[in-house]
């Protein structure tokens, strides 16, 4: 396959990956080679961690975080301090990076909170809806527009993103000023009011046989070296669904799921409604001005 005036081979093409959709790895790598452009913006200049499944998605696969030995030497790679020495780390600039990664059988990307330049600030704060029951996706979607509402309360951008698999993010994306430490706190506050505001659906618990059927608020991800799925990427389930950045008027269609659009679906939706997403990081806001204001909501 030839990507970016590079011509990366696919070895065993025609190999299963999704066997129950025959979605195989030459359908992957050719996934991420067309979602490239709209993909980029969102991986670009981060930390990867790669998702692994060289036998299919219904074998045991593995997470990734060094970069191989026998990776190319054009794929960029960051060095980032971990307990107890340094990891390095792929970070993809480009489609020809993303199908290289997919004939690994990389079938899902996450991306770190903070650029490969500036490891130790982030500039995106995730808050994840996770629901302890599967058919819960009302009180999900419900955390996620209070998750909204008390952004915009502290004059903070909202955006939205299915993962692809059963919960949300909210994510809103930061000037990269304040360390992991700081944007942590401040998530936890955030996540201490949306619970408050309604005890009965929502819970800071991360043990999930103490949530009592209440939806997780995880501020987890906004921890050094931890990650979140990727706008666009793969998830590893039957039907091969995509995370996909969502217009906040989706989250409220009655036949809203976070796990609808998939490989075979999301072109025909991009063609229709483009990236919601496509001003994200023109958006992008300090936490002084909404840390004060949150002080004050969290006191009363």
């Amino acid at each position: 396959m030839e990507v970016d005036g590079r011509q990366i081979a696919i070895t065993h093409p025609g190999k299963i990956l999704f066997p129950r959709d025959r979605v195989t790895k030459s359908d992957l790598a050719e996934y991420y080679r067309r979602i490239a452009p709209l993909m980029l913006p969102h991986v670009r200049n981060r930390p990867l961690v790669l998702q692994r499944f060289p036998d299919g998605i219904e074998k045991p696969g593995f997470i990734q975080k060094a970069v191989a030995a026998y990776y190319p030497s054009w794929i960029r790679r960051v060095k980032v301090k971990k307990a107890g020495g340094q990891v390095e780390h792929v970070v993809a600039d480009d489609a020809a990076t993303l199908v290289y990664l997919a004939n690994q059988a990389c079938v899902t990307l996450h991306t770190w909170l903070s650029c490969a330049d500036d490891v130790e600030h982030p500039d995106e704060l995730v808050l994840d809806f996770d629901p302890s029951r599967d058919n819960d996706l009302a009180s999900v979607v419900a955390g996620a527009l209070t998750a909204r509402e008390l952004l915009e309360e502290l004059d903070m951008p909202a955006f939205v993103r299915s993962t692809g698999s059963r919960g949300v993010h909210v994510v809103s994306p930061l000037d990269g000023k304040q360390d992991f430490d700081t944007v942590r706190a401040f998530a936890r506050r955030l996540a201490e009011i949306i619970v408050d505001r309604d005890t009965g659906r929502f819970t800071l618990e991360a043990h999930k046989v103490n949530r009592q059927g209440r939806v997780y608020v995880d501020i987890n991800r906004n921890g050094y070296a931890q990650s979140a799925v990727a706008s666009y990427a793969v998830r590893a389930r039957a039907g091969a669904p995509v995370a996909v950045p969502l217009d906040w008027a989706e989250l409220r269609k009655k036949n809203f799921r976070p796990d609808a659009f998939t490989i075979a679906t999301i072109f025909n939706r991009i063609e229709k409604v483009g990236d919601p997403w496509k001003d994200f990081a023109r958006r992008r806001v300090s936490l002084r001005a909404a840390d004060r204001k949150l002080s004050r909501l969290h006191a009363a």
